[in-house]
């Protein structure tokens, strides 16, 4: 079935795992029961032939994807991302690698996904290891100085100011330090236009059988904030040398109940909650997330309406997030990963953005642009999404097969081809 399905899917969409199942488990309702269903066994996933690893360096790599994994062997030619491996494993990966004094970037295990071939990127890499320096904020602290912040340079001044937006002051702050690259991309999109909504905003709408089972899932949600750095941050930039995080050591999940009104359908009236001009969330308070839950009037169930915010919950890290809320709701906590400090990532990204100079690559590629190249001289982008139409076009079989063989042979996904073509 793999075999089938990688010439017509980029790898991110060919499944790691294949279970067979007599009947899909549901609910009382008729729906699917997600939490039902078996977990897949070893054999479950992708594997190749198995020849044992060899080296220290492959004994160790493998040891780290056991782990990460959870797969009872690794052989010097399985691949991670067929092993259900994916980006934010790869951060934790990478983590427990420089603990050993071993280090690659991130793109190197795109790059080299099977055990051998990574194993030997990190044999000629280890040398290059960048250390991150340690986090000098100590619990209870009511006087941050420079000196406790290694990762952004700050003037006492610049500090109090910070301190002063933090509930609780500064023994609520546990650390401080800049964006990532990416991140200030999201800021500046962020204060491009304050009045509308924020493109990088998210909702999500959940149906919950009770307002007990919604007081469940608001403890559940609490929880992964109190296990992750990145969901108890706030960005602070006003009067300030650069955009920092600063990460609050307690913070609550800001949850509002609503009224709905009964001669109007629910479901319409929370659908309009969800349109994108209405998609705001304050960055300069943590936590980026906020909920708002509704009793449906016309019957038991309840509401609840998920905001979160791409700067702190990405694509990938929001199905993670939502599968450890899973997992507290179900009291099955003792398999969850270590939570691993934001921070390593930050300075990993920054530490990265020195050595390889973004603004000068894109200045000789493009320095001999000298006016705009708007496609279609389309230069309004200062738009929220509220007045986007969409269009759908099927492609006949064939065509959608050769675009997708095409994309494959460029180790790209046919969304990228088409913007490219575009």
């Amino acid at each position: 079935m793999r075999a089938h399905l990688k010439p017509v899917l980029p790898d991110y969409m060919v499944p790691s795992a294949f279970v067979v199942l007599e009947s899909f488990p549901l609910t009382p309702n008729g729906k699917l029961d997600r939490r039902a269903l078996p977990a897949p066994e070893l054999g479950a996933y992708a594997s190749r032939q198995y020849e044992v690893p060899q080296g220290e360096v492959e004994e160790i790599l493998g040891g780290i994807w056991q782990g990460l994994l959870r797969v009872e062997r690794v052989g010097r030619h399985d691949n991670f991302f067929e092993l259900g491996g994916h980006s934010l494993l790869i951060v934790q990966m990478l983590e427990r690698l420089r603990r050993v004094g071993l280090s690659t970037e991130v793109r190197r295990v795109f790059e080299s996904p099977s055990l051998a071939d990574l194993a030997a990127v990190l044999s000629r890499g280890s040398q290059e290891q960048y250390e991150v320096p340690p986090n000098l904020i100590p619990p209870g602290c009511e006087a941050i100085t420079p000196s406790m912040l290694p990762l952004v340079e700050l003037e006492g001044e610049h500090i109090e100011q910070i301190v002063r937006a933090v509930p609780g002051g500064a023994i609520n702050i546990q650390d401080i330090y800049p964006l990532t690259p990416l991140q200030e991309g999201i800021l500046f999109h962020h204060l491009l236009d304050e009045q509308k909504g924020d493109t990088y905003a998210r909702p999500m709408l959940l149906s919950v059988a009770s307002r007990e089972k919604v007081q469940e899932l608001i403890v559940a949600l609490q929880r992964a904030i109190d296990r992750h750095d990145i969901l108890r941050t706030a960005l602070q930039w006003e009067q300030l040398p650069r955009p920092v995080q600063v990460v609050y050591r307690q913070v609550r999940l800001p949850v509002e109940e609503i009224a709905l009104e009964p001669e109007r359908a629910a479901l319409e009236q929370l659908q309009e909650r969800m349109r994108p001009e209405r998609q705001r969330l304050d960055l300069q308070r943590a936590p980026l997330m906020r909920l708002q839950i509704a009793a449906d009037p016309q019957g038991e169930q309840w509401y609840v309406l998920l905001q979160t915010h791409h700067l702190v919950c990405d694509n990938e890290s929001l199905d993670i997030l939502l599968s450890e809320v899973g997992s507290h709701l179900k009291g099955d906590t003792h398999a969850l990963p270590e939570s691993l400090p934001y921070r390593n990532h930050v300075a990993q990204a920054l530490a990265y953005a020195r050595k390889h100079d973004a603004e000068s690559f894109f200045r000789e590629k493009l320095g001999d642009v000298d006016e705009p190249t708007a496609p279609f001289g389309l230069l309004d982008v200062h738009g929220d999404g509220s007045q986007i139409e969409e269009g759908h076009e099927a492609l006949e079989a064939v065509l959608s097969r050769r675009v997708r063989i095409q994309a494959r042979r460029l180790g790209v996904s046919a969304a990228t081809l088409f913007h490219a073509a575009w």
